[in-house]
């Protein structure tokens, strides 16, 4: 035999009314039957009612239209819908581009660990040393040398050649030279300036025989007169050293 068939499924809204039919009967017979009851539990019964109806009724409005509470669909964090239409073109189709550079990376600077040594290109150049001018070498002791250059009958010649074996220029020198007797005179001098002391002559430069360069010689000639007899410097020195070629 075929199974019967089952009965059809009841659905919340049939309950709730079934329910709801069944709790107004149920009241209306308590009130029936109680003739004697006083009018405010009427009126309280009746409120409790409409209460009752009220939620009934806010069920089944639901239930009948449930497309009203369905959420709002909301997408992804994080995604924004697309305002424009989408490229379809494909690779061949997409213009190239006019630089025909190719691109270079710049490599990424990377700071050095403290302590670590810096290379030579990568120091200041604020802290390099600045360039001292050496300081010229100090002056060598000048030389002299005296010499008779011609005899007269009460007079002669001389000259005293001052040298500069050193490389630096001499600024300034003096020359001694002592005669005999304080009788003899002095004149006739070039190269230098003479001064008086009884015999002794002193000779300081004069114009540019104040500076005898690295290598070189200045020359100082004069005349002494009244020499009826021998009349050679008995001393001779420059800068207080002795001077050559003077007889012993």
């Amino acid at each position: 035999m075929p199974a019967p068939p089952s009965p059809p499924r009841r659905t919340l809204p049939l309950i709730l009314l079934d329910g709801l039919v069944a709790a107004v009967g149920a009241v209306r017979r308590a009130v029936v039957g109680r003739r004697d009851g006083s009018r405010l539990a009427f009126v309280a019964i009746a409120a409790s009612l409409g209460v009752l109806l009220a939620t009934a009724y806010s069920i089944v409005a639901v239930l009948r239209t449930p497309e009203r509470l369905s959420p709002v669909a909301v997408g992804p964090a994080g995604t924004v819908p697309a305002t424009g239409p989408v490229a379809t073109e494909t690779p061949e189709e997409r213009p190239e581009s006019s630089d025909a550079t190719p691109r270079t990376s710049t490599p990424p600077v990377t700071m050095g660990a403290p302590g670590a040594p810096v290379p030579p290109a990568a120091r200041s150049s604020t802290g390099a040393r600045p360039a001292t001018t050496p300081s010229p070498p100090p002056p060598v002791p000048l030389g002299a040398a005296f010499a008779v250059e011609d005899n007269a009958l009460l007079s002669y010649g001389a000259a005293v050649t001052i040298d500069n074996p050193g490389t630096a220029p001499a600024p300034t020198w003096t020359l001694v030279v002592v005669l005999p007797r304080e009788s003899l005179r002095v004149t006739s001098v070039t190269g230098a300036r003479a001064s008086r002391d009884g015999a002794t002559w002193t000779f300081v430069p004069e114009g540019d025989t104040g500076r005898v360069p690295g290598g070189g010689t200045v020359r100082v000639t004069f005349r002494v007169n009244g020499a009826a007899t021998s009349a050679t410097p008995t001393a001779c020195t420059i800068d207080g050293a002795a001077c050559t070629g003077l007889r012993d």
